[in-house]
């Protein structure tokens, strides 16, 4: 067998082995949303119904009319938008501040900071919300915002950050000392900039892991107008049943966040992946 022959063998199953794969991941994505433009008597029929036949958009208007779902939305999104923004402030200055600045026990401090990775959330829970009862701040957004910056999240943007400026030359301190410049101003102007894919793909992994939060919404908040959409999600279950139709065209809306920003931010998440690290 030729080469050329042997070549095109191997391209081909390269493709079927990507279409493969690419119809796992895509797969229960599409079924989400078939399901959510299906009537409801058609949800759970067997053989199952693969593409929505008549196509039904009252799911969609039964959705808002069954929960105050655009409230809901917006509670997941400002609280997604302030915990991404301020943990990627945060990880920026302490990142450029262990990567670039000396001060005594800099490693030290490090090391205890990146161990608070390791500690489960489960294992804080109870330490944390006796302590949130102490300031009066269950049933508040407060436990959703603040100490996500502060816990693991927090630290992993601490790290991530950190890798990616040890790889910048310290001649662009240099000059920029040269040139004028404070620490500060140079931070601002040259450093901050620079660091924008691995911004950009803390921002994405932060804002996914807000968005998709659960365990603290529930744990903190009793109040139904304070609820999240992952909350909202688990309302559609009760004891006469799953409202599987509501709850696939809550997931397809629930999703659209996530898609934006990640078609948006695509291409600097994977400078961010490839050039801070992670190495």
């Amino acid at each position: 067998m030729s080469n050329k022959v042997t070549n095109r063998i191997s391209t081909a199953g390269t493709y079927v082995l990507l279409l493969v794969v690419s119809g796992l991941i895509a797969g229960p994505f599409y079924w989400m949303l078939a399901t959510s433009f299906k009537d409801k008597t058609k949800v759970l029929q067997f053989p199952p119904q693969w593409f929505p036949h008549p196509i039904v958009l009252e799911n969609y208007h039964e959705l808002f009319k069954a929960q105050p779902f655009q409230l809901y939305f917006v509670n997941s999104l400002y609280i997604a938008i302030i915990v991404t923004i301020g943990t990627c402030l945060l990880a920026a200055l302490a990142g450029y501040s262990f990567a670039k600045i000396a001060f005594p026990f800099k490693n030290g401090i490090f090391l205890l900071l990146l161990s608070s990775m390791m500690i489960p959330t489960e294992v804080t829970a109870i330490p944390l919300f006796v302590w949130m009862t102490k300031l009066k701040a269950v049933d508040t957004h407060f436990p959703l915002i603040v100490p996500p910056m502060l816990g693991a999240g927090g630290m992993f943007g601490v790290f991530l950050l950190r890798q990616f400026y040890i790889t910048l030359p310290k001649d662009l301190d240099d000059a920029a000392k040269i040139d004028g410049c404070s620490p500060w101003t140079g931070f601002l102007r040259i450093m901050l900039p620079m660091a924008s894919p691995a911004l950009a793909t803390l921002a994405i992994l932060t804002f996914l892991s807000s968005w998709n939060e659960f365990f603290e919404p529930l744990i903190y908040l009793n109040s139904s107008k304070l609820f999240t959409l992952p909350i909202a999600l688990s309302l559609f279950t009760d004891q006469s049943g799953t409202q599987w139709h509501l709850i696939m065209a809550a997931s397809v809306i629930s999703t659209l966040p996530l898609l934006i920003v990640f078609f948006f931010a695509q291409r600097k998440f994977i400078e961010g992946i490839a050039m801070s690290g992670v190495k």
